[in-house]
């Protein structure tokens, strides 16, 4: 029988107790998002559209030239498909550029970029090898440079940002064999032992892992005596003793993408290596993907635009029955899919990650709104590009090269985008990741009504705090702007964009009594709702994204540029977002979750084995989930820095 690692027991309060602690409690800043929720549309926050500064643009452009530059000279995305690794010249390159430091203060030896540029070129990169674009965003987004940048020292800033910035490969290690999105179950221990901690643990899924100089490493420090415990960040060298690179992952997708399996065993790390204080360890992992989070949108945008052209340039040059594929409805409305909807993925880019750079706002709604939609609309997109390229979107770029045709590399663009609806928190994570914000309000004012381990005292305080709070606010969701003629006439041009602004206003106010009858009807099971909660963050989605898509419209307008198109485009994505809107209200309470629940309940008890007769399992035996029992490796180090 092959071993498996032994559960840690975690009851599911527990575990719901990591995760609020984890989280960012208040609100220091406004949110457009969060008052979205509300069922206040506060277009205020981001019309006139914010923009960058005039240097930070001249800085921001210079780099882009020379990364557009490399990379059509240095980068041959076929050779990282077909060889499955990123050669060295081509980091040893982007090195030289200075791209493993864009979002470094160049105090420190880095570019010094804002979030918008950073984005662009996670964009640009991407669109030539997303192995390449995941291998700069790991390093930098969630890698050391960002949690340092964050909550380091002085002295940790000194001593690691200068290597991050010109010469050093980091990743991010939090995810183990049998832990994901659960951290009250973390395994990896870090035991204090005089000026060090010592490291013990396994750690999956490490993105730049295999390659890496320099790791952020989140560990359960022992609660003791002078120590408070609990999960903790450290810096760790990833050629220290006792680190092993035991596995090399190999995915669909992302062929060159460097992650693996790492175990750590009597690793000493200095207690000067720690970030911030322990147990302070998944706040920060959270924190840094508030903005994290945007690297991925970036590099979704930047395939919404090459699915486009492709789709564009192949839909006009293909004939069937005497005209292009493109003037067939059935193809059209595809490419007309592809292109509102990239125009809106590059707006909520651009607004959530200008927002990020002015500091005014709290994006942390934004940004994972964004991660949420980018990901799930591109893969859509890609989908799309390859149903209009028909058999050759199955065939392989290298297929299509071999017997004389372009090779456009269709599938391998879907199997590469397809890991965005996972990396950094699934689709499903982030549903309820930001139900919960969506909510924050109502469980702050009424969170002890529906608390069963609350007193009765507790309760009565908590009714009555409730009752004022919605005295106050139910009212105002019954009328606004959005049932004026005149209202956002700014957005009424050629093309009137102004009733899409007028139905986001009214709808976000009809989301907000949504949440608060389900809130009334469920009260502590709220929880449970998982596809009612997914459907209001969805709705969420497409209301934040028609807004942002307005706003580009416009901003494009008053500067003269492709304004009439914009306003086209926006007018488009609004049409086809209003009606995805309307199904998923119809979703909320018409829906199949209650007897999905039974069925799965069924399967689960095996009640319908029967049905899986007939075939047979290729996959054979062993474990679900490997074996991470602490220890010496037992297998060769397969680590291999770049350049070695």
């Amino acid at each position: 029988m092959t071993a498996t690692t032994p559960r840690t027991n975690v009851t599911e309060r527990e575990a719901r107790q990591v995760a609020e602690a984890a989280r960012q409690q208040d609100w220091h800043k406004p949110s457009f998002a969060k008052e979205l929720f509300l069922g206040r549309f506060r277009l205020d926050l981001i019309h006139p559209h914010p923009l960058p500064d005039p240097e930070s643009v001249r800085r921001g452009e210079e780099f882009l030239d020379r990364l557009r530059a490399f990379c059509e000279t240095s980068v041959d995305s076929a050779r990282i498909e077909r060889e499955a690794r990123i050669p060295d010249e081509v980091v040893a390159g982007l090195k030289e550029l200075g791209a493993l430091g864009m979002k470094i203060d160049p105090k420190y030896g880095g570019l010094g970029l804002t979030q918008l540029y950073y984005n662009k070129a996670l964009a640009l990169v991407g669109s030539v090898s997303p192995a390449v674009g995941a291998l700069l965003s790991a390093h930098q987004s969630i890698g050391v440079p960002q949690p340092l940048k964050m909550f380091g020292t002085q002295e940790q800033k000194d001593a690691f940002l200068p290597r991050c910035a010109r010469t050093d490969i980091s990743a991010f290690l939090l995810t183990e064999p049998d832990v994901g999105s659960d951290p009250a179950r973390l395994a990896t221990t870090a035991v204090p032992e005089g000026d060090d901690y010592v490291l013990d643990g396994v750690k999956l899924w490490t993105t730049n892992g295999v390659v890496a100089d320099l790791l952020v490493v989140m560990a359960r420090v022992p609660e003791a005596e002078g120590h408070k415990g609990g999960i903790t960040a450290f810096v760790v060298e990833a050629d220290s003793e006792g680190v092993t690179v035991e596995h090399r992952n190999a995915f669909m997708g992302l062929r060159g993408i460097e992650n693996g399996v790492t175990r750590f065993h009597r690793v000493r790390v200095p207690a000067a290596n720690r970030i911030g204080p322990e147990g302070a360890g998944l706040k920060i992992a959270l924190t840094t993907l508030n903005t994290g989070r945007l690297s991925l949108p970036a590099m979704c945008a930047g395939a919404g635009k090459w699915c486009l052209k492709i789709a564009r340039e192949w839909a006009a040059e293909r004939e069937q029955w005497g005209k292009p594929v493109a003037l067939h409805e059935a193809v059209g409305s595809k490419i007309s899919f592809i292109a509102a909807t990239t125009f809106a993925l590059e707006a909520v880019l651009d607004l959530s990650s200008q927002m990020a750079d002015e500091d005014r706002n709290d994006i942390r709604i934004e940004a994972a709104l964004a991660k949420l939609y980018g990901s799930e609309m591109a893969w859509l997109m890609a989908d799309e590009l390859v149903q209009i390229r028909g058999g050759r979107g199955y065939e392989t770029a290298e297929s299509l090269r071999a017997r004389g045709e372009r090779g456009v590399p269709a599938e391998q663009i879907l199997r590469d985008l397809r890991i965005n609806r996972i990396f950094e928190g699934s689709t499903e994570i982030m549903h309820l990741l930001i139900a919960r914000e969506a909510v924050d309000a109502h469980l702050s004012v009424a969170g002890d009504l529906i608390d069963p381990d609350k007193s009765l005292a507790d309760k009565a305080k908590a009714g009555a705090g409730a009752g004022v709070f919605y005295a106050r606010w139910l009212p105002k969701l019954v009328a606004g702007p959005g049932q004026l003629p005149t209202s956002y006439g700014e957005f009424k041009q050629d093309v009137d964009l102004s009733g899409h602004l007028r139905y986001v206003e009214r709808t976000a106010r009809k989301l907000a009594r949504s949440t608060f009858y389900a809130m009334s009807r469920w009260q502590g099971r709220m929880e449970t709702k998982q596809g009612f909660l997914g459907r209001i963050v969805d709705i969420g989605a497409e209301l934040f994204a028609m807004s942002a898509a307005c706003v580009r419209a416009e901003r494009l307008r008053g500067e003269g540029g492709h304004g009439r198109e914009a306003y086209q485009l926006a007018d488009a994505f609004c049409r086809q977002s209003r009606i995805r809107v309307e199904e998923l209200f119809g979703r909320l309470w018409t829906n199949t979750d209650d007897v999905d629940h039974k069925v799965v309940k069924g399967v689960l008890g095996g009640v319908y084995t029967w049905l899986e007769e007939g075939i047979l399992d290729p996959s054979g035996e062993g474990a679900w989930i490997a074996d991470a029992t602490p220890g010496p490796s037992t297998h060769e180090n397969a680590r291999r820095p770049f350049g070695t």
